[in-house]
């Protein structure tokens, strides 16, 4: 069974950093793309950024691009989302998700078959 368990998140002032880590379990790690996605209130789930299996490509979305950071660390079975110079409208609950599918990366939710708890994040201005 597929598990991804979150950690990090939490309350930030706007232009703060807050990192997010995803462990993973289950099935091969590496094989996967790996993708983070957001909730806010009252709003639909969001594509964040994503990683294809090897770290070599990634593709952000235009809001986040340029201050958030995906890795993977394939050994330890780990993703990681740096969040730099956080802004309020950043607030909201944060997924990490892997890909159904083996290869590239993934930028639709259907395309994720297995998703983390999702935790909180919140950034005052």
């Amino acid at each position: 069974q597929v598990q991804l368990v979150e950690s990090g998140g939490g309350l930030v002032q706007a232009g703060g950093s807050l990192r997010r880590s995803c462990a993973a379990s289950g099935r091969t790690f590496k094989n996967y793309a790996m993708g983070w996605f957001r909730q806010a209130p009252g709003k639909e789930r969001e594509f964040v950024v994503t990683i294809n299996w090897n770290g070599g490509s990634t593709y952000y979305a235009d809001s986040v691009k340029g201050r958030f950071t995906i890795s993977r660390d394939n050994a330890k079975n780990m993703a990681y989302l740096q969040m730099n110079n956080l802004k309020p409208e950043d607030t909201a609950v944060y997924y990490c998700a892997t890909a159904r599918a083996s290869g590239s990366w993934y930028r639709t939710i259907s395309e994720y078959g297995y998703w983390g708890q999702g935790t909180q994040v919140t950034v005052s201005s």
